[in-house]
């Protein structure tokens, strides 16, 4: 575009006067307001919060024109641009340009959306950008809406699509670990406890435990969707449903369960659902449940594979690039890191879910914003986290048999075993003989004859001290 073109501008004008709009931008006057006061984040609202609002806006278009309140020819061309902004196409969603954070409990966005869909519609309908002779982004867009009951249902919409995916994403990473709970069922090592030698166990065993915090996760995400269910389109600006015909109050949601295929419910408390946000809360709890899990794991098989010589050199990660600018063939545990790093900045994101949520004041929250810039955030994030763990790290997982053998033979962890043989003083006695000497306790043991060889040999099979019980 040749530079007369693209300074090209028109005049568009809303209650506080006029303002100039890019000649061919597909948004309008109060996203251009918008742009000049909300330079904060530097980044867009979240792909999956513009998907809901065009999914929202389709079920209020549809219920609108199934109804009358809207021309069929008028309300069919706005349906067809939300189902073009939902799918995403680029010069659609690349249109919606707020940023992130912004205030007015996210009337920014509502407005570019209800811009960018008004002018594709009207060219649907043979007009042009700006025009807005056949559609108008609040007669026609926003009719019978407001911010604050298509912003959160919005929210809604994209946490429970996301949700979805996270729980995807978890299940492929559980079935990974329990994968690698098969490859390494009969390899004993040492179980450590405070960092301490402490039981033998396999680390097959290991991998389980690993898998089965996995496996909560998966549950609670997927039970997650339960919170999100309940909306409050319809209620308009506080609840009440002014300016809402009854009619559309009570068909709308219907309209929205078909447009996503979720089994949303119209609130029965719509002033409730229009100032509390406490249900956001509890999922972003959930979320960072799971963050806490993959710091633990991803913690733990950095430990495990430290070394490669001087640590404990358990397990080893797959190579994935060179871990150093300094010292030749280091080789760094980088995409624990990375996950580490994700699971931390969900944690942090989950206290902006708090504070934004108990920010609200009397009828409505205007913190939303930051809310769904935090929750959707994190969604992605642990998404992509999950993929990664699994992909670059957990499919390439690695056990060291000889040394998990080497270090389970040197460790004091047989003592254990043989205290309801010797009893808990003669065990531990044998075990500071074997530290002091830097002997082992089988060594010990022999050497003293206080057990028989084949009482000792089966005290101390990898059978006998990784069962369940004492036999």
């Amino acid at each position: 575009m040749c530079s007369a073109e693209s300074s090209a501008t028109r005049i568009e004008t809303d209650t506080l006067g006029e303002f100039s709009v890019p000649a061919d931008a597909l948004y309008g006057i109060h996203t251009a307001r918008a742009l000049v006061n909300f330079p904060l984040s530097g980044r867009p609202c979240a792909p999956a919060l513009v998907r809901g609002m065009a999914l929202v806006k389709l079920a209020c278009a549809r219920t609108n024109t199934a109804l009358g309140h809207l021309e069929r020819e008028t309300g069919e061309a706005i349906a067809a641009a939300c189902l073009e902004l939902a799918e995403g196409r680029d010069d659609l969603s690349g249109a919606v340009i707020v940023d992130a954070l912004q205030g007015g409990a996210g009337t920014s966005l509502n407005m570019n959306v209800n811009e960018v869909l008004a002018n594709r519609a009207e060219e649907i309908l043979g007009g042009k950008r700006g025009e807005y002779r056949r559609v108008h982004p609040l007669h026609h867009v926003n009719l019978h809406q407001s911010t604050n009951d298509v912003f959160p249902t919005a929210l809604k919409v994209a946490a429970t699509e996301s949700l979805r995916r996270l729980e995807k994403a978890i299940a492929a990473l559980q079935t990974a670990f329990q994968a690698r709970e098969r490859d390494f069922a009969a390899i004993v090592k040492v179980g450590r406890t405070q960092l301490q030698d402490a039981c033998p166990l396999t680390l097959g065993a290991e991998c389980s435990a690993w898998a089965e915090a996995l496996g909560r996760d998966r549950w609670r995400v997927f039970k997650c969707e339960e919170r999100l269910r309940v909306v409050n389109l319809g209620g308009t600006a506080i609840g009440t449903g002014l300016t809402a015909p009854r009619d559309y109050i009570f068909r709308v949601v219907d309209a929205l369960r078909e447009a996503t295929r979720l089994h949303f419910a119209r609130a029965e408390n719509l002033v409730d659902a229009t100032q509390n946000a406490d249900a956001f809360v509890e999922v972003s709890g959930i979320l960072k449940a799971h963050a806490v899990n993959l710091f633990k794991i991803s913690s733990d098989l950095r430990l495990l594979a430290s070394g490669p010589r001087a640590g404990l050199g358990e397990i080893r990660l797959p190579a994935v690039q060179v871990g150093s600018s300094i010292m030749p063939g280091k080789v760094n545990p980088v995409i624990c890191e990375a996950v580490g790093q994700a699971a931390l900045q969900v944690v942090a994101q989950d206290q902006a879910v708090t504070l934004a949520a108990q920010s609200g004041q009397l009828e409505l929250n205007a913190f939303l914003p930051l809310l769904a810039h935090a929750l959707l955030g994190n969604l992605e994030l642990l998404e992509r986290a999950d993929t990664l763990f699994r992909t670059r790290c957990i499919d390439g997982l690695e056990a060291d048999a000889g040394r998990c053998a080497e270090l389970l033979e040197a460790a004091l962890v047989h003592a254990t075993a043989l205290a309801p043989e010797l009893g808990y003083e003669k065990a531990a006695e044998v075990a500071r003989e074997a530290l002091q000497e830097r002997r082992t306790i089988r060594e010990v043991v022999s050497g003293r004859d206080l057990l028989a060889p084949q009482t000792l040999d089966r005290l101390l099979s990898p059978q006998a001290m990784t069962a369940l019980g004492q036999p």
